[in-house]
């Protein structure tokens, strides 16, 4: 049985204890060997240095592959496209594309003037360049702003299809779940690879939260299971 492929997602630090607790987490999973790791994009862009920080330090220090989330967020295409150009010049040429988050309190995505409209040009335009490893995101089940997911099945084929050669999916909690959304990805055509996004659960008030946001259904069971442990001082 052929060992299975990871990878890793890592919020850039916002503090010192926090950047610390960072790099103890990369030294202990580092030799599991990952795949990749990639680190994100805080909504809104807020964390852009940040994110270049922390991705060049763990290229640097630890010799993984990293994958740099970069969004359509507050920023032009020519912002966009410096700070791709600033990864490349540093040996980062894996790239996750994504539209990004509003920020808090905005009502929903609006492309700042000479700013990508989605994620589908970001795509095509990193592709373009030629430099990058084009990785974008994947709803198993359907995005907020979406109908159904015949609809982000249609969306991911079109990043796909733009440059992509590979998705994350959102987390999710049964497998089934990703089962159907694979088999609905290889009916429409898409044949690159799909991989899972699992999110551990260190926080069930928080995970609940996070999951209300972006769609992820939460089993009965799964929430009864939680809700009974917590209330026994589990």
């Amino acid at each position: 049985m052929a060992t299975p492929r990871i990878s890793f997602e890592f919020f850039p630090p916002q503090s010192l204890e926090a950047s610390f607790r960072l790099w103890d987490t990369v030294q202990v999973l580092a030799p599991l060997n990952p795949n990749f790791v990639s680190v994100t994009y805080g909504a809104g862009g807020t964390t852009r240095d940040l994110t270049h920080d922390a991705v060049t330090t763990i290229q640097n220090n630890y010799g993984l592959k990293v994958a740099a989330h970069l969004t359509c967020i507050n920023s032009t295409r020519d912002e966009i496209l410096a700070i791709a150009d600033k990864y490349a010049k540093a040996g980062v040429t894996d790239i996750v594309a994504l539209r990004g988050d509003a920020p808090k309190g905005a009502d929903g995505f609006k492309p700042v003037e000479g700013g990508f409209t989605s994620s589908i040009e970001l795509v095509e335009t990193l592709a373009e360049t030629g430099k990058f490893n084009i990785r974008v995101g994947a709803y198993p089940e359907p995005h907020p702003e979406s109908p159904d997911t015949a609809a982000d099945v249609d969306w991911l084929k079109r990043k796909i299809d733009a440059g992509a050669s590979s998705a994350i999916t959102q987390f999710f909690f049964e497998a089934e779940t990703f089962f159907r959304f694979r088999d609905a990805c290889e009916k429409a055509g898409i044949d690159a690879p799909i991989i899972p996004g699992i999110m551990p659960i260190t926080s069930w008030t928080g995970i609940k939260k996070f999951a209300a946001g972006c769609g992820a259904s939460i089993p009965t069971w799964l929430d009864d299971a939680f809700t009974k442990a917590i209330r026994d001082g589990r």
